[in-house]
């Protein structure tokens, strides 16, 4: 897993671990800087992920935090190693997203709302090249041909031997609608997204235009959940110039119960193959 790994989610996810095995040893930030004779602000670093942890610094936190199972701390060290290591994503520069493809790398998986284009794992090299040059003003080509790089690359997970990544895709019918590229490129687009729709591990859903109003009228998010914390997860809402991750439980919830209104109000995977059959018939007749 290290190879997929960004220091900044690994960060994240040991500081977390570590902030509730200090709540359940009952101590406060402030007693376990003054116990091991630290500042109290790197404690709140350390467990925001703002902060290395090394594993020296997991193996003391470990034995005032009472941990005896020496399974968990070999695990909680191995990660605090792993947080020094780059991504795969990093030869290609400043890539947007960073966190989150670290995220997804690590994902078990990905149930993602898109009410705009095809999601990004589910787009083909055509499709992705219009995307990136179309949305992005004043991309030089070689900046582009890196977002390109990235995006194909992290579409690997789904196909991933050793654990496929789970996603789960509800889109707004106006995806299927709305030209990006070319006609011919969207027909190819849409044949691609009915193939991998039937993919075991990939759900595809729509909601239709006759639908009405819904919860998903807010914007684009997706929920990544992982399998060493699957009630756990983080919501991840992007943006032009910055992503927010929404980590509290109460946030994640709200989300999970918007996204299963979503699931609902959608058309189910047979009916929405369908609805994508006759969208590609319309980008043949026009050609």
């Amino acid at each position: 897993m290290a190879a997929n790994s960004n220091p900044t989610v690994r960060r994240r996810r040991l500081g977390a671990e570590l902030r509730r095995l200090r709540q359940a040893s009952g101590l406060k930030s402030t007693e376990v800087a003054e116990r091991l004779m630290i500042s109290q602000p790197k404690i709140s670093h350390m467990e925001n992920g703002r902060r290395a942890i090394s594993p020296r610094d997991v193996r003391d936190l470990c034995a005032l935090y009472g941990v005896s199972d020496q399974k968990v701390i070999d695990a909680l060290m191995d990660m605090a190693r792993e947080s020094g290591t780059r991504g795969w994503w990093h030869v290609y520069g400043d890539i947007p997203q960073s966190v989150y493809i670290g995220l997804e790398a690590d994902a078990a998986s990905v149930h993602a709302y898109e009410p705009l284009v095809i999601p990004d794992l589910l787009q083909t090299p055509a499709y992705a090249h219009a995307v990136i040059g179309e949305t992005v003003p004043r991309l030089t080509a070689r900046q582009a041909d890196a977002r390109l790089k990235v995006r194909l690359r992290r579409q690997h997970r789904i196909y991933d031997p050793a654990g496929p990544l789970r996603l789960w895709a509800v889109l707004d019918e106006s995806v299927l609608r709305r030209v990006v590229g070319t006609p011919d490129i969207m027909r190819e687009q849409l044949e691609h997204l009915n193939a991998l729709g039937a993919e075991p591990n990939v759900t595809v859903q729509v909601l239709p235009f006759a639908g009405g109003a819904h919860p998903g009228l807010s914007g684009r998010f997706s929920i990544v959940r992982f399998a060493d914390s699957p009630e756990a997860g983080v919501v991840y809402l992007e943006r032009f110039t910055s992503d927010l991750y929404l980590e509290r439980p109460s946030d994640v919830r709200s989300y999970s119960v918007m996204y299963a209104h979503l699931q609902a109000r959608a058309l189910d995977p047979v009916s929405t193959r369908r609805l994508i059959t006759d969208a590609i018939k319309a980008y043949i007749a026009v050609q």
